[in-house]
């Protein structure tokens, strides 16, 4: 045993060492500084929503979801008390190396003009995006892998999530400025199908590996409220601050606070625990947050985000009593944090929200608008049946890239 763990914190160091390096030379040779007085080159499609907004208000937004990815997801995995304060360490770790590693695949994608990627806020939050997937994707597995496998997952998930956003968003034209599928969808369904593969007979099930102690509580407590602070931040970042940001914002809240109040609607009756746990409330504002990812920036109205937000509430409490034992029994698949019933099943409501509101979209509701949320319909390159017809393919687009990427990442 003592020489295994020797063998394994040495491939952990040499690996680190290894990637670090190599990104080094990478940015050395291909990254350089976005000009100021020009955003730089970037997709239509892919958070270039800042192109005339200057420095002053990209840094607060940049702040804010490098926050939420950081913080927020850092502390929502921490609630398993065999595995919190290590959770949160190697939360750290992937992000330090997502961000670094999503900025170079990205930035060949969207950001490469005459040899080189031009980098600024924009595109950092583009990689926070690509991080946080990546992160729920680690929720999946967590428990069962060592670092060394989380980098080698972050690898190959990186590498993949920018693949399946580059043809949703730039190939496809389709709208999802919060990542219902490109965040929340993909990295879920990545994380599981990894998890299949990587299936253990003798792990614990996902409650008997949760501490009913103090502390994870805490970690839900902290993490919970940086969600409530920032993750509206987080689903408008990339939509137009004088149009499109308040509606996202807005529908965001409204959400939250009706999937928050679903959690209590449907755990005293599920569940015979005296006390709701935190995680459980946690588990339901990170729902009402995934649904809206899509349909964040499109006519929601505040009643139907309120309905929608509570629908997506009731999916965690019935998901972990009914479904978690199915996936687990049956399916085989271990979800250590319940990345399916968090994000998985709230994405895939989020892009049928998604692809109804555009089907409802029209000029005289969206006004100027209609051209920030769907431009090539605007524009008249494309007809309003055939924007719904791409946001309703990019559902099984996405499946596909994240089920068939696990299956070769794990």
């Amino acid at each position: 045993m003592p020489e295994h763990t020797t063998a394994w914190r040495l491939q952990l160091s040499g690996l680190c060492f290894l990637l670090q390096i190599l990104t080094i030379i990478l940015f050395a040779v291909f990254v350089r500084y976005s000009p100021e007085s020009s955003p730089g080159p970037c997709s239509q499609q892919l958070n270039c929503s800042w192109r005339n907004q200057d420095l002053g208000f990209q840094h607060p937004r940049f702040r804010d979801v490098h926050l939420q990815a950081l913080l927020g997801f850092g502390l929502l995995v921490a609630f398993l008390g065999r595995y919190g304060p290590g959770s949160v360490a190697i939360s750290i770790l992937v992000v330090a190396f997502a961000i670094q590693w999503a900025v170079l695949i990205q930035g060949f994608s969207y950001f490469f003009l005459n040899g080189k990627i031009y980098v600024g806020a924009q595109s950092m939050v583009s990689a926070d995006f690509c991080t946080a997937a990546i992160l729920i994707s680690t929720g999946a597995i967590l428990g069962r892998v060592n670092p060394v496998q989380m980098l080698l997952l972050t690898l190959l998930g990186v590498t993949l999530f920018t693949l399946n956003e580059y043809i949703l968003l730039s190939l496809m034209g389709v709208s999802d400025s919060g990542g219902s599928l490109t965040v929340h969808t993909f990295g879920a369904y990545f994380g599981l199908m990894v998890s299949r593969i990587l299936h253990q007979p003798h792990m614990d099930k996902r409650k008997e590996q949760q501490d009913t102690g103090h502390q994870p509580d805490v970690f839900a407590v902290v993490g919970t409220i940086y969600l409530w602070i920032f993750w509206p931040s987080f689903t408008s970042a990339t939509t137009v601050h004088d149009n499109a940001e308040p509606w996202a914002v807005l529908n965001t809240y409204f959400s939250l606070v009706a999937s928050t109040l679903a959690s209590f609607v449907l755990l005293p009756v599920l569940y015979e625990e005296s006390t709701l746990r935190m995680v459980q409330i946690q588990d339901a504002t990170l729902a009402g947050m995934a649904v809206m990812g899509m349909a964040g920036e499109m006519l929601v109205t505040p009643f139907g985000a309120l309905i929608v937000g509570f629908l997506a509430g009731l999916i965690p409490p019935l998901g972990f009593r009914f479904l978690t034992p199915v996936l687990c029994s049956r399916l085989k698949i271990q979800d250590t944090c319940g990345v399916h019933n968090v994000h998985g099943l709230p994405g895939i409501l989020g892009a049928l929200l998604g692809m109804l509101l555009t089907a409802l979209a029209t000029a005289d509701a969206y006004g100027g608008r209609l051209e920030l949320v769907f431009p090539l319909v605007a524009q008249g390159s494309r007809t309003a049946t055939d924007q719904v017809l791409c946001q309703l393919c990019a559902l099984p687009v996405t499946l596909l890239l994240a089920t068939l990427g696990g299956s070769l990442t794990g």
